[in-house]
């Protein structure tokens, strides 16, 4: 060893320093905390490195804003915002993490959607929208029941993390009760396809089940939604908080959309009448 270490033109005293910690502490501490801004870049890949800090912060790994835009920029975990954006086109969708277990294939050879469910709790649509404030964005995550299209579960808050769209779910599974197999169908939004959403879909026994690029009315039951939320709400008025615009979004959807919007498809009833009329309290809960 000491030949080798004369040949190689290495001190000694460093050598055994190595062989008896090849990887020190603060190495140890770089990688758990690299793996943190990992896991929050992951599931929120729009997050710059000040929110990524945030999140793991939150986690238990404690460090700086400028420690986590070192290890950010050194292993180039870079915002999907932070960017020049390509004139060529915009970022692809990122893969699918489900099945479309909505889609079928329409006599002309095209893809297509069916969003039909038979009984309540068969089949929920989940999206994302955001409307602007005086004050900055507020985004809404909604969930649907396909049977009544009755709006289940939402929740909105300023950023779009997938703890939006995990608090929706959480709140339809309040609202709704666990029901094993009931299909839970959304886009390839980045918030849908994180660990955090995928857990809670699995912890609720629930069916994950994702659209495909490219395929008509990929979730287009749910944009129907939005669209009446954006022209009876959003677009009548300038909305100076986001506070007052959270207000006016929930008053809509528990007042007007529930108990006082007669639907078509629904035979002329809101979907409360349609859920009490054709089914009992406890078929809901079922």
């Amino acid at each position: 060893m000491a030949v080798s270490l004369r040949v190689l033109t290495l001190s000694r005293a460093p050598y055994y320093r190595w062989l008896k910690e090849p990887i020190t502490k603060s190495e140890v501490i770089w990688a758990y905390r690299a793996n943190a801004l990992f896991d929050a870049h992951v599931d929120d890949p729009e997050f710059g490195h000040r929110f990524l800090a945030d999140e793991a912060r939150e986690a238990g790994e404690m460090m700086s804003d400028r420690t986590a835009w070192e290890i950010t920029s050194t292993m180039g975990w870079w915002s999907v915002f932070g960017k020049k954006k390509s004139r060529k086109g915009t970022k692809p969708a990122g893969p699918a993490v489900h099945d479309d277990l909505c889609a079928f294939i329409d006599a002309h050879g095209v893809l297509r959607h069916r969003f039909d469910a038979q009984r309540p709790n068969e089949l929920w649509l989940t999206d994302i929208t955001e409307h602007s404030t005086q004050e900055g964005r507020l985004y809404l995550c909604a969930v649907k029941d396909v049977y009544s299209n009755r709006v289940v579960g939402y929740s909105m808050a300023p950023r779009m993390k997938s703890s939006l769209a995990v608090a929706a779910l959480d709140n339809a599974v309040r609202m709704r009760g666990k029901h094993q197999g009931c299909v839970v169908h959304s886009d390839r939004g980045s918030q849908f396809r994180s660990r955090k959403y995928l857990r809670r879909l699995k912890t609720y026994g629930l069916v994950g089940s994702m659209g495909r690029v490219g395929s008509a009315g990929d979730n287009a039951a749910m944009e129907s939604f939005f669209a009446l939320l954006q022209k009876n709400v959003l677009d009548r008025r300038t909305w100076a908080t986001k506070d007052e615009l959270r207000i006016a979004i929930t008053t809509w959807i528990e007042r007007t959309y529930h108990r006082r919007r007669r639907q078509l498809a629904l035979g002329r009833l809101t979907p409360v009448e349609y859920e009490l009329i054709m089914n009992t309290p406890a078929t809901l809960a079922a």
